[in-house]
């Protein structure tokens, strides 16, 4: 018997390394945002995105907000961020500084 679940207790996990990421609501996952303290809520809306929060780390689905504005308003209620990334992509050194600017 557990011989026939082995095969699927290895599967599922490579499955689940190929899939598409999705956020808690199941929206797949366009930004990632690693904080520099914990968030203080599992859920933070800023403009037209819902962010998923927990601990140090925060994820949100494709929104049509330009990434530099969304990563400053996460900031404003966050406090500074670690590192943001779109669809993978970290936001560039520069970038990444202006949108710390405006951390509360």
């Amino acid at each position: 018997m557990s011989s026939s679940l082995i095969p699927g207790a290895l599967i599922a996990p490579l499955f689940l390394a190929f899939a598409a990421p999705v956020s808690a609501a199941g929206a797949p996952i366009q930004y990632r945002a690693e904080l520099a303290v914990p968030a203080v809520a599992e859920r933070i809306v800023v403009r037209d995105t819902v962010w998923h929060c927990e601990g140090g780390a925060c994820v949100g689905p494709k929104s049509n907000s330009i990434p530099a504005v969304l990563c400053a308003a996460l900031v404003r209620e966050t406090g500074p961020v670690r590192s943001f990334a779109v669809d993978g992509r970290p936001l560039p050194a520069e970038q990444l500084e202006k949108c710390n600017a405006r951390a509360r």
